[in-house]
């Protein structure tokens, strides 16, 4: 059975900051939840998961469509943080989305939600060139305002980054049904070596016996301690 694939696209990038408040850069934000993203969905499920872009790059909408689709994606999911004098939480989906898409949304927007302390904008719908222009299941997610004090300030907040983070991926799990890891399954003879090692005595280049007991082993070490020039042991 072949893996899930997701695609995370964060935001904006390169030339394009997105959107500029308080000390905070859309593009940067997006592509730490992104990244933050990838590593739990891979750490946690049996997933293939890539984004649109790994670094400060700048990609056109139809760009990150493309990759979605060339890789043969079986989701998107794009990630923005608002701007414009508003507050809070949202999500957006094709006005022509089918269930398919309507079924993530309705599971992944609570998850997010109900981990952040704002208003809820709600799910809409919105003819936004990624949403338009991808062949799988797309989903845009606005997190909190860069513009608005309150919001800015919990953005400022590494628990609110991680909850952000936990709510997509704890919501792409439900709606997509995604495998967890199995555990690495350890060899069938686990059982412990107990047996008694045996030391290979030489002295000066000559063995002059093997022993189990230690007690024995050290005798004979003892006895040829002053005289050797050369004592060896070897375990076999």
């Amino acid at each position: 059975m072949s893996k899930m694939k997701i695609m995370i696209d964060p935001g904006h990038g390169g030339r394009d900051p997105g959107a500029v408040a308080n000390g905070l850069v859309e593009k940067e934000i997006a592509l730490t939840i992104a990244r933050n993203l990838r590593t739990a969905l891979l750490n946690h499920y049996n997933v293939e998961v890539r984004l649109t872009r790994d670094r400060d790059l700048f990609l056109t909408l139809e760009e990150r469509a493309r990759l979605a689709n060339a890789w043969g994606a079986d989701c998107f999911i794009s990630i923005h943080l608002n701007a414009g004098g508003g507050t809070g939480f949202e999500t957006f989906i094709h006005p022509n989305a089918g269930k398919a898409t309507q079924d993530i949304q309705n599971i992944l927007h609570p998850e997010i939600k109900n981990r952040l302390s704002c208003a809820d904008r709600g799910q809409k719908k919105a003819n936004f060139a990624v949403l338009r222009l991808t062949k799988m299941p797309a989903i845009l997610t606005e997190n909190l305002f860069l513009d608005h004090t309150e919001d800015a300030k919990q953005l400022k907040d590494s628990n609110v980054i991680h909850a952000i983070t936990e709510g997509h991926l704890i919501g792409l799990q439900k709606a997509l049904h995604l495998p967890a890891l199995k555990p690495n399954l350890k060899p069938t003879n686990t059982k412990p070596n107990t047996a008694t090692p045996t030391y290979r005595l030489r002295i000066d280049g000559k063995q002059v016996g093997a022993y189990q007991q230690q007690d024995n082993l050290i005798e004979h070490i003892q006895h040829h301690l002053h005289a050797a020039n050369k004592i060896e042991l070897e375990r076999i």
